[in-house]
């Protein structure tokens, strides 16, 4: 899962989780099982008014960038499924149907593609851009995007204005002292006051588990029995919630680049974890850049390459380029090359143009736009679902003695992200909403066979994580991109694996053992 910088720094994604330290309360005293209880008899009671609703599908919104011809509805939800009868909000869905014949469809298909906070709805727009990797799914499934709870068109929430959210140069997220950590915690907690002050009434339900529940309403709106699903990054976390819950309701479950749904590892430690991970994957493209020097100049060796980093992030600092990049930017930019492959070439051509003279591709792909008001509107949208959720899923530290111990640790080895991960989520730690105990993800009764793929050094959800959640989905099958280190693998071009997704959502097969693929193609400078 990903997000971008917030308060004095760019950070990333996915996760955090809970270890020895002070941690914030439970969400409530009531006892937890009746509240369970409450929930789930709340889930079947919206999901039945949903299956005799159904959804009045029609035209996307114009501003929707939705084509035809993908059509667009709302399904209905309580906000608080102990409350059936309480508040609702409306969750944006969006469908094309499948192109195959009456005899080849099989029904819904559903996708997440991560987050906290990412929005679903161009799924559908894999059939009419033509993705071929998905053309032959296409014919047995209407393919369904949806916006989860908080997010985009569903009852969106914030906790900051969008231009000021955005806007650069941030500080450094490394800090030179004291004052500098005072300075972020600072910036922490007035972000975590303003996610109170303007959305409080939703985050106390802004859990996975809640938007479990309103996947099972969105699935009994489309008149379907049982859920097909595809979920990427933390939209894992939510298909392993969801089939947690509602085990008899899974038909085929696709989950690629696993979240570890570890209870110890939500979301505090998942944090600590990506941090790790994603200095061994910017290892790997900065060795490429150097195996690349003849494109891209930047130096023929790692150590060399590394320096020009060093020397970059330095000049940063000193003298934001264009008044607008500093460090904290530039991380938010180069992070890219170690979660996505495609973008091992792009970060690394703006990187040699500034080497050679020319700071504008940096400034450009880096800086805010400060005149794209609708994708700054979603880009604070985006963080401040990824904040609510995961505060609210698990209890966090909120000692600050242990964060800047953990973070002062890890940043000796793995400097890249640290920091800049550390602020991102640092909010949690005097988080006003209520947390939940995260879900002990496991196989009850009825779960049928989940598949799962995984690349074998991706850093935004390592490899661990499929481990982990492949011991806990009994009958599951875990397929290994070997030698590869790309996020959200089942988007690639790899026969290997593509052809094996296929089989699965098209016919349930699964092989006889768990499976390893070569890698993808290596990207080319």
């Amino acid at each position: 899962m990903r997000r971008t910088a917030v308060l004095g720094s760019a950070g990333t994604l996915i996760a955090g989780t809970l270890v020895a330290g002070a941690i914030a309360a439970p969400a409530a005293n009531a006892d937890s099982r009746h509240l369970r209880d409450a929930e789930s008899i709340g889930v079947a009671v919206a999901a039945a008014r949903a299956a005799q609703t159904g959804i009045d599908w029609q035209d996307c919104p114009a501003d929707w960038g939705l084509e035809k011809p993908i059509q667009c509805g709302w399904v209905s939800v309580p906000v608080d499924y102990a409350k059936p009868n309480g508040k609702k909000i409306k969750i944006a869905v969006d469908r094309i149907k499948s192109t195959g014949t009456p005899a080849e469809r099989q029904g819904a298909l559903l996708y997440n593609p991560g987050g906290p906070g990412g929005s679903g709805l161009r799924f559908p727009r894999r059939v009419t851009t033509n993705n071929k990797i998905w053309a032959n799914a296409a014919k047995a499934y209407d393919f369904v995007g949806f916006d989860p709870r908080g997010v985009g068109h569903s009852a969106p929430i914030s906790c900051v204005d969008p231009t000021e959210f955005v806007k650069g140069p941030k500080a450094d997220p490394v800090p030179d002292s004291e004052a500098d950590k005072r300075a972020q915690r600072k910036l922490a907690a007035e972000y975590a006051k303003g996610c109170a002050e303007k959305s409080g009434d939703m985050l106390p339900f802004m859990t996975t588990p809640n938007t479990a529940r309103d996947l099972d309403v969105v699935r009994a709106a489309l008149g379907e029995n049982k859920l097909n699903f595809v979920g990427v990054s933390y939209g894992t976390y939510l298909g392993a919630v969801y089939g947690t819950l509602f085990p008899t309701h899974v038909r085929r479950m696709v989950l690629d680049s696993v979240v570890n749904p570890s209870t110890r590892n939500i979301w505090y430690e998942a944090n600590l974890g990506q941090d790790v991970a994603f200095e061994g994957r910017l290892t790997d493209w900065m060795t490429w850049v150097a195996q690349n020097d003849a494109t891209y100049h930047l130096g023929d060796t790692l150590a060399e390459v590394r320096q020009q980093w060093t020397t970059l992030r330095a000049a940063a600092k000193k003298a934001p380029l264009g008044g607008k990049v500093g460090p904290a930017e530039l991380i938010g930019f180069f992070q890219n090359a170690p979660y996505y492959d495609s973008m091992w070439a792009p970060v690394a051509e703006a990187w040699s143009a500034y080497a050679a003279g020319d700071p504008q591709p940096l400034i450009d792909n880096a800086a805010a736009d400060l005149t794209d008001t609708a994708g700054n509107i979603a880009s604070e949208n985006g963080n401040a679902v990824y904040t609510a959720v995961e505060c609210a899923d698990a209890p966090w530290p909120t000692s600050w003695k242990k964060w800047d111990r953990d973070n002062s640790r890890l940043h000796q080895k793995y400097p890249f992200m640290t920091w800049a991960n550390a602020w991102m989520n640092l909010p949690c730690a005097t988080w006003s909403g209520p947390s939940v105990r995260p879900t002990v993800v496991t196989t009850n009764k009825g779960l049928p066979p989940v598949l799962i793929t995984q690349s074998e050094r991706d850093a935004a959800t390592p490899y661990e994580g499929a481990v982990e959640l492949h011991k806990r989905f009994k009958g599951s099958r875990l397929i290994t991109e070997k030698d590869a280190g790309s996020h959200g693998i089942t988007n690639l071009v790899n026969p290997c694996l593509n052809t094996k997704v296929e089989a699965y959502l098209l016919t349930g097969q699964l092989d006889a053992k768990d499976q390893t693929c070569a890698p993808h193609a290596a990207p080319q400078p």
